[in-house]
């Protein structure tokens, strides 16, 4: 899959979910990873690196994927 760059709308959507995943990081390195983030996106004109970017990605998907169905139970909406 060839790189895509980002739009900064999309680096800052990435940047917001950080924090809820290094609250709920299953292991240290995701945990540092957005810790890391967290702190890099205050520098003036940080962009990440496209493999910082594609981790980016990844993490949020997964929080999306598999963060809301951690207990194994959910709500069904009638």
């Amino acid at each position: 899959m060839a790189f895509q760059s980002a739009t900064p709308s999309e680096i800052e959507r990435l940047v917001y979910y950080m924090p809820s995943i290094a609250e709920r990081a299953g292991n240290d390195w995701s945990r540092n990873f957005a810790h890391s983030i967290i702190k890099q996106c205050h520098r003036r004109n940080w962009r990440p690196s496209p493999k910082q970017l594609s981790v980016m990605r990844g993490l949020v998907t997964d929080l999306f994927t598999h963060g809301g169905n951690e207990g194994g139970e959910f709500s069904v909406l009638e």
